[in-house]
């Protein structure tokens, strides 16, 4: 991201978004390893994608967090700060790909 000489929030917004989509491969796949990959899709636009092995693939958990509670918000979180985002079937490991775009401002 740096060679791209992408805005310091743009790239801030793309670690937060690989993180939470590593942490919901993590906690909610049998995946022991997780694919992570970071393209430039036009000249204002970041993909960002993670494959795991899940057994249901399309599917992602959805949950409501408490007030209380520590975990929860990963998707939300993506959806808010993702240009679009997604679940496809992952043709390297053939469990999710899910993947977030980002808008690079310009």
């Amino acid at each position: 991201m740096t060679a791209w000489r992408l805005p310091a929030e743009t790239s801030a917004d793309a670690v937060l978004l690989v993180s939470e989509l590593v942490t919901n491969a993590v906690c909610h796949t049998p995946s022991a390893r997780v694919l992570c990959g970071i393209g430039r899709i036009a000249d204002d636009c970041l993909r960002l994608e993670v494959h795991d092995h899940a057994y249901s693939v399309g599917t992602l958990p959805r949950c409501e967090a408490g007030s209380e509670d520590e975990g929860g918000r990963g998707l939300f979180l993506v959806q808010e700060i993702a240009h679009t985002w997604g679940v496809d079937r992952s043709r390297r490991t053939g469990g999710n790909a899910v993947w977030a775009t980002l808008i690079i401002p310009g």
